[in-house]
């Protein structure tokens, strides 16, 4: 058996590249809020084919005009980084954190799912919805709607669940996302 190894390769051409596993990333982006500034993001997105899987937006310092966009994105590491590094070049922009890469992030989103209920089919969704602790904000005759919050995978198990019961609709937040400790998003590096 030959166990020598081939001589190197003399090619000036770099290595073709190793596949990428595609991988879910969570980015945390500080942005001014004045108007434009989410549709520039988006553009910025849709104009070189990345997808959003969630988009959140809110006015979270209301006296600096500061706003938090929570975007979920799929790609190779090389992608994540070039939209972080495209997201750090846009102008209203003041910081962008991946807390994906942090590992002390806390995700969680909001679903509110209508659920059809007489009978015992009544019975059934009440006690599915108590066993992922989510809370009744309209109830009629023949319908309820719950409030159910936590990670996405127990959202998707909730859904899951009252689906067999009678499941009608289903409104989702999308995901929101905080580091964990005593440092802000303004006091992060960026990752």
């Amino acid at each position: 058996m030959n166990t020598t190894t081939p001589p190197a390769s003399t090619t000036h051409y770099p290595a073709p590249p190793k596949s990428q596993k595609i991988e879910q990333h969570t980015l945390s982006v500080l942005v001014d809020n004045e108007p434009g500034v989410l549709a520039r993001v988006i553009g910025l997105f849709s104009g070189r084919g990345y997808n959003i899987d969630s988009l959140t937006v809110s006015e979270t310092e209301h006296q600096k005009h500061v706003s938090r966009i929570t975007i979920v994105t799929r790609g190779t590491p090389m992608v994540i980084e070039q939209i972080k590094n495209q997201l750090e070049r846009l102008v209203p922009i003041h910081r962008v954190i991946d807390v994906t890469l942090t590992g002390q992030a806390i995700e969680h989103e909001l679903a509110m799912i209508k659920v059809r209920g007489v009978g015992d089919e009544r019975a059934k969704a009440l006690g599915i919805a108590n066993d992922f602790d989510a809370r009744v904000v309209d109830d009629t005759t023949e319908s309820f709607i719950f409030e159910v919050s936590g990670a996405t995978d127990k959202i998707e198990r909730c859904i899951a669940a009252l689906l067999p019961v009678g499941l009608i609709e289903v409104s989702r937040s999308g995901i929101v996302a905080i580091t964990r400790g005593v440092e802000g998003m303004e006091s992060r590096a960026t990752g």
